[in-house]
């Protein structure tokens, strides 16, 4: 190990450095002519590049690219100004085709070297339908002190300048305005660039990260495929001599908007989730289709960011979940309710559990708005709330539903699946990683019958993955 320290000093040129693999973060795994190993952000596999020394660690080597000798046939152009820096689209200069396939690779490397899991072929990612626009949701930052892109840097200039964007690639306190963003439709730039033009010609402060001062904060946009919007203004304090006149004119501007409000963004954390909404114009919620079903979205709701996607991934779990109609579905970590409310029209009775009440709330009111009778939903911590007397209560699943968070399911929630012993398991997961560490613990009382990688965030290093088993 200290051997590597005394051969390679940091600043120091690498040639010849052979990028050969991309990490799960999104970095380029690489080796150099005498086989040491060197983490380069932005190589892809077969690039070959001069990079420098950032840091020496144990084993491996961090770089940066100075310049690239030969770039890999995987190479394409990013179409984003902003790439590189936001951080939001790592992956743009990768072809499509190409994420797909490191993408694939994440899944099994998951599975067999986390889980040592055994399973049929890996199926090919579902592809996403849109790969630009493709988003539901977007959230920007109001700041007072711009991060300026360092090919605009310059320091003979001392002016600071407001933004509205969003954080710096990791660094919280360093906003990056955006001018153009291609995740969600173009309305949402729309919207944004006129709120930051309204604000500073009338001069209302940007809230400053570090001081905690100034009146604007946060700008959340949401849209459902029924071309209905959602526009949440986050504000640190509530001015109504200067917030409600915005709030006219970002009305007036934009007629389309279906609800829009304001948050009363008080605390240290900047989430819609410890500040009061207050609705200005239109309703609370906007409505989104997923195949038979709609959805109310609150500002608060969660919901999958990619409409798309998300009918393809509730139809491969309809489809992996083989109901007749005479099956007690258990649908764990359910959120608002929508893969059981998607799957209830098949199955005798939905019981769904999860830990956010008010996303209990959103999914007994997404029941009654599509009028299923044969769910039913049930808030506390899955741990505690899964116990005997439940499952003695409403009955042993057939089929077990569970889409945990990225850490995976809790310890005690694995065991009382093995004691439940379901027919069949189908597992939703945002981490195989965590996903694969689960399943091993079940793998000595189930087989795996199909993986299905989905994914929902094309230009990410991020997908979804669906396992189904079955009792052995």
């Amino acid at each position: 190990m200290a051997h590597l320290k005394e051969k390679i000093k940091k600043d120091q040129i690498l040639e010849n450095v052979k990028c050969f693999d991309i990490s799960a973060e999104g970095s380029g795994i690489c080796r150099t002519p005498d086989n040491i190993v060197v983490f380069v952000d932005g190589l892809v596999p077969e690039d070959i590049a001069t990079v420098k020394v950032k840091k020496v660690k144990g084993s491996y080597i961090l770089a940066d690219i100075e310049n690239i000798t030969q770039y890999s046939p995987y190479r394409t152009t990013p179409f984003c100004k902003h790439f590189g820096y936001c951080g939001g689209c790592k992956w743009q200069h990768l072809s499509y085709d190409a994420q797909i396939r490191f993408k694939k690779k994440f899944v099994n490397d998951a599975l067999t070297r986390i889980g040592n899991l055994n399973f049929p072929t890996l199926q090919d990612p579902l592809k996403s339908p849109l790969t630009q626009y493709y988003r539901n949701k977007l959230e920007f930052t109001f700041s007072n002190n711009r991060w300026i892109e360092p090919e605009y840097f310059s320091k003979d200039k001392k002016e600071v300048l407001p933004a509205l964007g969003f954080h710096k690639s990791s660094a919280y306190d360093k906003v990056l305005d955006i001018q153009q963003c291609y995740l969600q439709d173009n309305r949402s730039n729309e919207i944004r660039n006129f709120v930051r033009t309204y604000a500073i010609e009338h001069q209302i402060p940007f809230f400053d990260i570090r001081h905690h001062q100034g009146l604007l904060r946060t700008l959340t946009i949401r849209n459902t495929t029924l071309d209905e919007w959602m526009v949440i203004l986050g504000v640190y304090k509530i001015d109504e001599s200067i917030l409600f006149p915005l709030l006219d004119a970002i009305y007036e501007k934009f007629p389309f908007i279906t609800s829009l409000q304001y948050a009363h963004l008080f605390m240290a954390n900047e989430s819609l989730s410890n500040g009061h909404l207050y609705v200005y114009k239109g309703k609370d919620f906007i409505t989104e289709q997923l195949g038979h079903l709609k959805f109310k979205i609150s500002a608060r709701s969660f919901f999958q960011t990619n409409s798309l996607q998300t009918k393809q991934l509730y139809d491969k779990v309809l489809s992996l979940a083989g109901l007749t109609g005479n099956e007690i579905v258990y649908d764990l970590y359910c959120g608002t309710g929508t893969i059981g409310l998607y799957l209830a029209h098949q199955a005798k009775k939905v019981i769904g559990i999860e830990y956010v009440s008010a996303a209990v709330e959103d999914a007994k009111e997404n029941a009654l708005l599509n009028n299923i009778q044969n769910a039913t939903f049930f808030a506390g911590d899955m741990k505690d709330l899964l116990n005997d007397e439940f499952v003695a209560q409403h009955q042993t699943p057939d089929v077990l539903i569970t889409d945990p968070p990225r850490a995976g399911m809790d310890k005690k929630v694995i065991q009382q699946i093995r004691k439940i012993l379901p027919k069949r398991i189908v597992y939703v997961s945002c981490s195989p990683p965590s996903q694969a560490r689960d399943l091993s613990f079940l793998s000595d009382l189930y087989t795996i019958q199909f993986v299905q990688p989905v994914d929902m965030f094309p230009h990410t290093t991020h997908i979804e993955n669906i396992v189904m088993m079955e009792r052995k």
